[in-house]
């Protein structure tokens, strides 16, 4: 039997609920020209109702016509569609015998939903990018890829249903892509969607649901928060946009008001730009909280549309860019870390199923809406689409990470950073640093000297070692501060040129 997600709705979130529940409905975020998951996935349909009445469901269109009848309880009514393949269009009918109510929805179609979520540079609009002009130019030509944006609002209760939807279910047009800026429609996340409908060929749809300035706690659930030591928490966060403001924050009120009420959704995955709001907020916390809440997310979806969403389902990530030059402590550094459970690299053992798109070389301190907010989101989308291909759709033969060490030898007078894959080295500079410490301790930073690459070849570098005995040598890291190079000027990419190799922390075993 199809259940509503979830067992720990608040009681007054449900009352709220049926008080509404009189007009019959469908959820807030179906509606024309929506895009419903495809087979082998089952859609997950539900809506609002007089309790007791019967719904009757009706999918039509490519030749066939299913039906399905439902009992209203508790005001809500719920079924899950069979199996459809990707295409369309096809109309959704609900009808309602007991009020004579129908609602029918047209232009529908099935393919892959993704939902989009994170703060600023995930609520960075088309508008904004560096060729807004051309990119809006081209929106119109994707009528297969569809949009949705949930509003902004927070709750201090579990919402069964979005208060307010932003932008319903629509075909792309430069206005919706390129509205007000920070709070319409993602750049990243239409770009992710166009560049992957090239690949795919067939509907995607693209769910938004970010906010600016906010921190992983406010989209974390309390049962998340609660594994990492992070229950009810307030959080003060600097919110980075040019005007320089500031908001409070409480925990999972995103997760409330904004997560929540998609969670009987049938999802393909999901795709996070956000974490610059954790740089000075629960910092060393994020290696728990990030994965937890990926682990949340994954089991809640699960729940909610009765399996059909994998509990496994692939989750994409923005490794940060970059915020101040020569300032190592605004946290950026560690939160990249963080970002991968302190593997360096994804998909790892703690966070299977998952991609990163690294980001590091790509800063912009011309950008009119501040450093802190890049405006080219093309290399970004483009990164998160390789890592969707291979790990989400099983591409062979996908690239879609950088080079990563393997080893760090310690020989002579240089150590030899072996990498996992051949490598393109194109910069030279103060790139590495060397821990040298007695007691083998490198928290601190005066710990780390700078060294510069002095060979390299197809796998490997050799870099210089810092004036100590050789027995204090720990540990060799890589772009370990905020903003290491310029744009896509980092020193270490895949043989291709394509992939930055991502910051790292290794430690130095002796030859």
């Amino acid at each position: 039997m199809w259940t509503m997600v979830t067992t720990s709705l608040l009681v007054s979130a449900l009352a709220s609920v049926l008080s509404a529940a009189e007009v019959f409905r469908f959820s807030s975020y179906y509606g024309n020209h929506m895009v419903l998951q495809k087979a082998p996935a089952k859609a997950a349909v539900w809506g609002f109702g007089q309790t007791d009445a019967t719904v009757v469901v009706s999918l039509s269109g490519s030749n066939k016509v299913s039906e399905y009848s439902i009992i209203v309880i508790n005001g809500i009514w719920r079924t899950t569609l069979e199996a459809v393949e990707a295409g369309g269009p096809y109309k959704l009918t609900a009808s309602q015998s007991i009020t004579n109510s129908s609602v029918t929805l047209t232009d529908v179609l099935f393919g892959d939903i993704w939902l989009c979520s994170g703060q600023s540079n995930m609520a960075f609009t088309v508008g904004q990018v560096i060729n807004a002009t051309e990119e809006l130019a081209l929106a119109p030509n994707f009528t297969d890829v569809r949009i949705f944006q949930a509003a902004l609002e927070h709750s201090d209760e579990e919402l069964i249903d979005l208060a307010r939807v932003e932008v319903p279910w629509s075909l792309p047009t430069a206005e919706l892509l390129g509205g007000r800026k920070f709070s319409h429609f993602s750049a990243v996340c239409w770009l992710f969607g166009r560049y992957l409908y090239k690949t795919l060929k067939y509907p995607i749809g693209l769910v938004h649901s970010s906010w600016g300035g906010t921190p992983v706690e406010a989209w974390s659930s309390p049962r998340a928060l609660y594994k990492c030591g992070l229950m009810n928490s307030n959080f003060l966060v600097q919110t980075s946009f040019p005007e320089s403001v500031s908001a409070r924050w409480n925990s999972s009120v995103l997760w409330n008001a904004m997560i929540h009420p998609l969670l009987n959704m049938t999802i393909t995955g999901a795709i996070w730009y956000q974490g610059e709001a954790n740089a000075n907020y629960n910092r060393d916390k994020y290696n728990c909280s990030f994965p937890v809440m990926i682990d949340d997310w994954r089991m809640t979806f699960h729940e909610g549309s009765d399996g059909q969403t994998p509990l496994d389902f692939p989750f994409g990530f923005v490794q940060l860019s970059t915020y101040l030059k020569n300032n190592p402590r605004d946290g950026f550094r560690e939160i990249r870390w963080h970002q991968t459970a302190g593997y360096g690299y994804a998909p790892n053992e703690r966070m299977k199923n998952t991609f990163m798109a690294v980001a590091v070389d790509l800063p912009d301190d011309g950008s009119p809406w501040g450093s802190i907010h890049p405006e080219d989101k093309q290399d970004v989308a483009y990164r998160l689409v390789l890592g969707a291909r291979a790990v989400a759709y099983g591409e062979k033969n996908v690239s879609f990470q950088g080079p990563f060490p393997s080893r760090a030898v310690l020989k002579q007078d240089f150590v030899c950073i072996v990498f996992d894959q051949g490598i393109n080295v194109i910069a030279s500079g103060v790139f590495f640093e060397i821990c040298c410490s007695e007691d083998k301790a490198c928290e601190s930073d005066d710990k780390w000297a700078p060294v510069v690459i002095v060979k390299h070849d197809f796998d490997y570098v050799h870099v210089s070692t810092p004036k100590c005995p050789a027995a204090d040598i720990t540990a060799v890291r890589y772009l370990w501060t905020d903003w290491p190079c310029n744009f896509k000027a980092c020193p270490i990419y895949s043989s291709d040129g394509l992939l930055p190799a991502p910051p790292f922390i290794l430690t130095v075993t002796k030859q």
